[in-house]
């Protein structure tokens, strides 16, 4: 089957005389703006579907990268299911497997009118529930305290992130935007001993997926050696 892309505002596809259009989520910035040897699975926004979604992974040729392309009116409960699809199946694989290949989101960096691409090779998605499991959400604030007990040399301290679609943490009644939140971390100092701070990030089933690729973008601008976002995400 072959497939004609236009990138402008989304993708549009044509297969036969049938076409789609897929609407890439926007970002103002991207780190990686070129992928090569790739092959590509689409979800499209579809209402005629029962969970709003069409998934086609028909392309996808496990010795390449993955360019997976997501309609961002889709919100985190319909996309994440065929998310994991993909990770478990690239996790699985046995023949003809490429160590190097790696798994990205496509999106629409405003920066250059291009695409960018955001990578999630190693994200692990996980379901919780926020009131009935046993989660250490305790560490939310990035208190002096905090960061002088509880760890080991050595180890990072886990602060947990409910995050909502304004970028913004949730934490009682009380919101901080997550560039605020980041420079309230500590810095290592004198004479604790520790890798630094490890971030656990929880998002809402409902948030939409252009929010969600909002907060990755958000994050990928972090600059402090100290601080590295934990490869498990939560959906609540």
């Amino acid at each position: 089957m072959k497939y004609i892309l236009l990138f402008v505002l989304g993708v549009t596809i044509f297969s036969c005389n049938n076409q789609r259009v897929l609407l890439l989520p926007e970002v103002e910035d991207t780190e990686i703006r070129e992928v090569l040897d790739v092959s590509t699975a689409y979800i499209f926004y579809d209402e005629t579907q029962p969970d709003s979604t069409l998934f086609n992974r028909k392309n996808l040729i496990g010795t390449t990268n993955w360019l997976v392309n997501v309609d961002r009116r889709l919100t985190l409960k319909q996309a994440i299911p065929h998310i994991q699809y993909l990770q478990d199946k690239r996790r699985k694989a046995s023949m003809h497997k490429n160590e190097n290949a790696k798994n990205y989101f496509t999106c629409n960096d405003k920066s250059i009118e291009n695409l960018g691409f955001i990578e999630f090779t190693d994200i692990n998605y996980k379901n919780v529930d926020l009131k009935n499991d046993s989660l250490n959400l305790q560490m939310l604030e990035p208190s002096n305290e905090l960061y002088r007990k509880g760890f080991l040399e050595g180890a990072y301290i886990t602060l947990s992130l409910v995050l909502n679609k304004n970028k913004l943490i949730q934490h009682k009644d009380k919101s901080i935007s997550l560039i605020e939140y980041i420079k309230k971390i500590p810095k290592r100092e004198f004479p604790i001993v520790a890798e630094g701070f490890s971030l656990d990030l929880y998002f809402d089933k409902s948030l939409s997926y252009q929010d969600y690729i909002s907060i990755k973008s958000e994050l990928k601008k972090i600059e402090r050696e100290d601080v590295i976002v934990s490869p498990f995400e939560f959906i609540y």
